[in-house]
């Protein structure tokens, strides 16, 4: 009997010695894909969070820039990659609620083919003009849009992405005309706008910080909850009326869909305690933007959430798909 024992005992041995060893989750550096250009507000929250989420998880998490096609590129790449936790992608308002409500070829789902982990921030938007203008209020602009229409234009990011989809609300909640010029990103936009060859962006703050606390914007309102800081004189678009347009463009964090429970679980708790950093939060603040974890199943709602409401704009405003 004791001998059967120590044999049963010697074979179970053996068997776990030939089982792999699982090591705990990460063991070795994960890739961010920001699906924009380097220097926009995306890529600088997701530097922001990468940094801190790599000292938490004791792992670099290296960034990877894949713009194109208004965020659908790099997005589309990420739902390719292994679901092993190893990659994430931004998943923002632009990408993942604008997008799939204004292509009509969308190259992923951003419902199945993501699975969210958490938000990470909240930006509030500006509605810039030139600081030398003779505009110096939001009514001031309205008024000016209703009796001079033809003279004024916005610039945008391009033809159907966030800041051209929240002109156009603009527009209809004023009940104003400008004519729209799309570019290639809000850089040149707000290089046009200095140059006089426009006369509106709207922008989201962190874009714009550099120039308006150099004095060369002005900002006549802002989306958010309350007024900024770093822009104290600056009404939000509910103080002026317009409530509606008073939501902050969300950015978040998400994975391939597949990824298992354990390992977005384990991810969430460290994007929690890095937002909960200090430093963290006064990066995203000096930036303008609003630190906010959520859960995954939160940030699920959310994306759910705010696709239905862009599905709603889209229709309101009669926009032809791309």
């Amino acid at each position: 009997m004791k001998l059967s024992i120590l044999q049963s005992g010697l074979c179970a041995g053996l068997v776990m010695a030939a089982l792999p060893v699982m090591a705990a989750f990460p063991n070795k550096p994960l890739k961010l894909i920001v699906p924009y250009a380097p220097g926009g507000t995306t890529d600088l929250v997701a530097r922001i969070v990468a940094s801190g989420l790599g000292d938490v998880l004791g792992q670099p998490v290296v960034i990877l820039n894949k713009p194109g096609a208004g965020g659908a590129i790099g997005s589309a790449a990420a739902t390719r990659e292994a679901p092993d936790g190893y990659t994430l992608v931004m998943a923002v308002e632009s990408s993942h609620s604008v997008n799939p409500n204004v292509q009509k070829h969308q190259m992923y789902d951003p419902i199945k083919d993501f699975a969210p982990i958490s938000n990470l921030a909240n930006v509030p938007g500006v509605l810039d003009i030139k600081a030398s203008s003779d505009i110096k209020t939001f009514d001031q602009l309205v008024q000016q849009l209703k009796a001079n229409p033809e003279k004024f234009s916005f610039g945008s990011s391009g033809n159907g992405g966030y800041s051209h989809l929240f002109g156009e609300q603009f527009l209809k909640a004023t009940n104003t005309k400008m004519l729209h010029v799309p570019y290639k990103g809000l850089g040149p936009a707000l290089t046009d706008l200095l140059a006089g060859q426009i006369n509106v962006v709207f922008d989201n703050y962190p874009s714009s910080a550099g120039q308006l606390e150099a004095g060369k914007i002005r900002a006549l309102a802002v989306a958010s909850p309350t007024r900024l800081k770093n822009l104290p004189d600056t009404p939000t678009y509910a103080e002026a009326g317009y409530p509606r347009l008073n939501t902050p463009s969300w950015f978040g964090l998400a994975a391939p869909a597949g990824v298992p429970d354990a390992t977005l679980d384990a991810l969430n708790s460290a994007v929690k305690k890095t937002l909960s950093d200090p430093q963290v939060i006064a990066a995203l603040q000096k930036q303008g933007a609003i630190p906010a974890y959520t859960s995954r199943q939160d940030f699920a709602n959310i994306i759910r959430d705010s696709n239905a409401q862009w599905r709603a704009i889209v229709n309101d405003i009669k926009f032809e798909k791309l």
